[in-house]
């Protein structure tokens, strides 16, 4: 089992974080745990392996060429056989460049490229097929996304404020108030949401106005303990600290 990631080129930089192949010999069946993680991916399966989420309680074969949208609570997955997957790994508001949809509609789920896209991803696959030299792949990769990139066009504009807000938000992590972004910016706290899930799929985290006891109800806890236990063994850290430390992007910046 090898996992390999790969810069971009200098025209892909700002939207790219990176590249990877993953490539497994093994033919064994195991199940995993996909934890969010403020990105969204392009993967395309070019081994003979199988991989499967969970939908609605039932394990269903993902498409040859995925679409990961944002994940905003894990994703159980399972995998047999043999395995190639090259990936593309966008910037957290960089997706809405090379997507005519608007992100948050892919939001937990694992979506079928082709549907989105159409023949120009399937053709790019069986090129991707034909050949097993890495540098190659990547170089199709490129041409493919920076031909997406060109045809952008007028929502550039929307997207490039999206990455100046979050750009802005990660350079003052401790700031945690929304209408002060959103005023610092020049629109309102309602526009300022929007557009945030619009072009990245993540939301908001508003100012915390309700007490733990209250969200834990509303999660399904009987009480607030056992939602802090629950909260501190998936992220390390207990409620209090997650909002002392989160910037309103929930997961937008997590490596």
């Amino acid at each position: 089992m090898e996992f390999r990631h790969f810069p971009p080129s200098e025209i892909l930089r700002p939207y790219i974080k990176h590249y990877y192949i993953f490539e497994s010999d093994a033919d064994v069946e195991f199940e995993d745990t996909v934890f969010p993680s403020g990105d969204m991916e392009v993967i395309f399966n070019l081994g003979e392996g199988r991989w499967e989420s969970l939908v609605d309680d039932k394990f269903c074969k993902t498409p040859p060429i995925e679409l990961w949208g944002q994940l905003t609570k894990p994703l159980a997955i399972r995998s047999k056989g043999r395995h190639t997957m090259l990936g593309i790994r966008f910037l957290t508001h960089s997706a809405a460049y090379f997507f005519n949809d608007e992100m948050e509609v892919f939001n937990d789920q694992v979506a079928d490229l082709y549907d989105i896209i159409g023949s120009p991803v399937r053709v790019l696959h069986s090129q991707l097929l034909e050949t097993t030299e890495l540098s190659e792949r990547i170089d199709l990769l490129e041409r493919f996304l920076i031909k997406r990139l060109e045809g952008a066009g007028k929502k550039s504009f929307r997207i490039d404020k999206v990455a100046n807000i979050l750009m802005s938000i990660k350079k003052d992590s401790t700031e945690n108030s929304i209408s002060n972004i959103a005023s610092r910016h020049g629109i309102t706290p309602r526009y300022l949401h929007k557009l945030i899930c619009r072009h990245t799929g993540l939301r908001l985290i508003a100012e915390n106005e309700q007490s733990f006891t209250s969200i834990a109800y509303d999660c399904g806890y009987f009480d607030q303990s056992h939602f802090i236990r629950d909260f501190k063994s998936f992220t390390g850290i207990t409620p209090s600290a997650y909002l002392e430390r989160k910037s309103p992007v929930n997961q937008a910046f997590l490596q």
